[in-house]
């Protein structure tokens, strides 16, 4: 699909432009969303020793960074829009970066662990490998990447005023790999239903210790 700087520039904007107008609505209908097999998903996989460097990219409204602030770790959030950011740090007290996915600026080798909960299907395909490959270089070699993500057949485009990419399995294990990833572990949520009723995408990787 060929996008031009400008079309990525436009997508992002009017995404954002969304959540920015509907932040506080956001926070209340996912506040108590529950995500912990997604957490545990993400924390049984990394080896180093508590307490964790954390970062929860799109962190919306800072839900989950106060369960990872809860469970004693050390956790930055990054959001692009800049009412869910400043939702984010004043629910969880933490550090919040505020950036586009577009124009990531994250420090190298810093995190143990990048959890990615329902916002990587934003970013247009043309630009996915750009920010998986951020995600790979801000962690620590052996660090942990999980993410999670309505899963499709390929479907990509506007959903209201909000883009999305619905990828299959076949096709998002390609896309992670070739950004550096070793396979970890995949799984479908909610847990217990038929396929057809499980929404979502989840998946676990490593980036290789000799990285």
């Amino acid at each position: 699909m060929q996008k031009t700087p400008d079309d990525l520039q436009r997508i992002a904007e009017r995404t954002l432009a969304y959540y920015d107008q509907n932040a506080q609505q956001f926070w209340e209908g996912t506040r108590d969303h529950d995500v912990s097999q997604n957490i545990d998903a993400l924390l049984k996989h990394i080896k180093a020793t508590p307490p964790l460097e954390l970062l929860d990219f799109g962190c919306g409204p800072g839900r989950d960074l106060m369960s990872f602030k809860a469970l004693g770790h050390s956790v930055t959030g990054l959001e692009g829009s800049a009412q869910l950011a400043a939702l984010a740090r004043a629910h969880s007290g933490c550090q919040v970066l505020e950036q586009s996915f577009l124009d990531l600026d994250l420090p190298g080798a810093r995190f143990d662990g990048v959890f990615a909960n329902a916002v990587l299907f934003h970013i247009p395909s043309p630009a996915l490998q750009r920010v998986l490959q951020a995600l790979q270089a801000a962690l620590k070699p052996g660090g942990v990447l999980f993410c999670s993500n309505p899963h499709g057949d390929g479907q990509e485009g506007w959903n209201g005023d909000r883009y999305a990419a619905f990828y299959d399995w076949p096709t998002w294990r390609n896309e992670v790999t070739q950004a550096g990833f070793v396979e970890l572990t995949h799984y479908y949520r909610p847990a217990g239903l038929p396929r057809e009723q499980q929404p979502w995408l989840a998946s676990v990787w490593r980036k290789p210790e000799s990285a």
